[in-house]
C-alpha cells in the first residue's frame, strides 16, 4: 500500500495527540524528516510525495518508540542549545533552555573588567558538553576543561567538541567533581549538577524518569533540602578555588536559600542571582573573596 507524506503525518499527529505526555504535533514532521533525511520544512512542502513502503515502516517503528515515551531529542539524536545543534542520546541529559542562563551569566562575567583576557574555565559535570562547547565558541580566547564522572557521557561530549571544532581549547577529564583537578588554576567554574530530589520522580514525565540518565538528573539526598547533595559537595571543595574566582551554579526551584547557606559556610559570597523567564532563581553566581 502506498502512503503519501501527508497520509503519514495525519496518522502520526492523531496518535501523538492521544499520548498522555502531550508531545508537540510538529514532532511528526521532525521524526519523518529523520527517516527521509529531510528538514522539517522539506517534509511539510512535499506532502503529496509518495513514499516507499520501507520508509513508512521505519517511520512507524520510530513513532512507536516516541509513543512509548522515548524523548524526541534521543530519536532525532540532536537537541539545539544556544542556537547550535548538539548530539544527544541516552548517555546524557538532554540540554534544557534554562541552562542557557548559565551561559549568559558566564558571558556577562567574561566581558567584565574582573575577567582575564584569556580565561581558564572548568565545566563540572559536562554531560553532552553543551556548556563547555558553547563557552568555547562564544569566548574564542578561553581555554576549558570539561569534566564528568561518566565515561559514557564524556564520549558524547567528545563528539560534540569535534563537531564544533573546539578540540584545541576544550580538554575532557573523567573525574568526580573537583577530584583530581587543580581547581585553583581556574578563573571560572560552571556547573549544572543533578538537583532533582528522588521524591519528585512521580511528578515527572515518563520521558524523563524512564529514559534520561538518573545519575545526571537526581541528587542522592532526601528531606527538606532534597536535591542539593551535589551542591554541598561542590561547595565543600570550593575552598580550593583562588580568591576572585567565580563559581556559577544552575539551581532548581526553591533551592536558593539552601545553596546560600552552604555557600556561606564554605566562605563564598553570593555575587548575583539570575532568574529564568518564569521568574524562578536559576543561576547563582558565587565568588571566592579576596584575602
Amino acid at each position: 500500500m502506498a502512503f503519501t507524506v501527508d497520509d503519514l503525518l495525519a496518522d502520526a499527529r492523531a496518535r501523538l495527540a492521544a499520548a498522555p505526555f502531550a508531545p508537540a504535533p510538529r514532532e511528526a514532521a521532525l521524526l519523518l524528516g529523520r527517516i527521509l533525511g529531510w528538514s522539517e520544512a522539506q517534509v511539510l512542502a512535499r506532502g503529496d510525495r509518495v513514499l516507499p513502503a520501507a520508509a513508512a515502516e521505519r517511520f512507524a517503528a520510530l513513532l512507536v518508540r516516541r509513543l512509548g515515551g522515548e524523548p524526541v531529542a534521543y530519536l532525532l539524536a540532536e537537541r539545539e542549545f544556544y542556537g547550535r545543534p548538539f548530539h544527544v542520546d541516552n548517555r546524557v541529559l538532554i540540554p534544557r533552555p534554562e541552562s542557557e542562563h548559565l551561559v549568559e551569566a558566564a558571558l556577562v562575567w567574561a566581558r567584565s573588567a574582573a575577567a582575564p583576557a584569556a580565561p581558564l574555565v572548568l565545566d563540572v559535570g559536562t554531560g553532552s558538553g553543551c556548556l563547555a562547547v558553547t563557552l568555547a565558541l562564544e569566548l574564542p580566547a578561553a581555554s576549558l576543561v570539561a569534566s564528568d564522572l561518566s565515561v559514557a557521557a564524556l564520549a558524547v561530549a567528545a563528539g560534540n567538541v569535534r563537531r564544533h571544532a573546539v578540540a584545541d581549547r576544550v580538554r575532557l577529564a573523567a573525574c568526580d567533581l573537583f577530584a583530581g583537578i587543580e581547581a585553583g588554576v581556574f578563573d571560572l567554574v560552571v556547573s549544572n549538577p543533578p538537583y532533582v530530589g528522588r521524591g519528585e520522580a512521580p511528578a515527572l514525565s515518563i520521558e524523563v524518569v524512564d529514559h534520561e540518565p538518573a545519575s545526571a538528573l537526581f541528587a542522592d539526598d532526601e528531606g527538606p533540602d532534597a536535591g542539593i547533595a551535589a551542591y554541598s559537595r561542590l561547595l565543600a571543595g570550593a575552598g580550593r578555588l583562588t580568591p576572585g574566582t567565580r563559581l556559577m551554579l544552575e539551581i532548581g526551584r526553591g533551592q536558593l536559600a539552601a545553596v546560600r547557606r552552604r555557600a556561606a559556610a564554605s566562605g563564598l559570597q553570593v555575587e548575583r542571582v539570575v532568574d529564568d523567564y518564569a521568574a524562578i532563581p536559576r543561576v547563582v553566581v558565587l565568588r571566592r573573596p579576596e584575602r
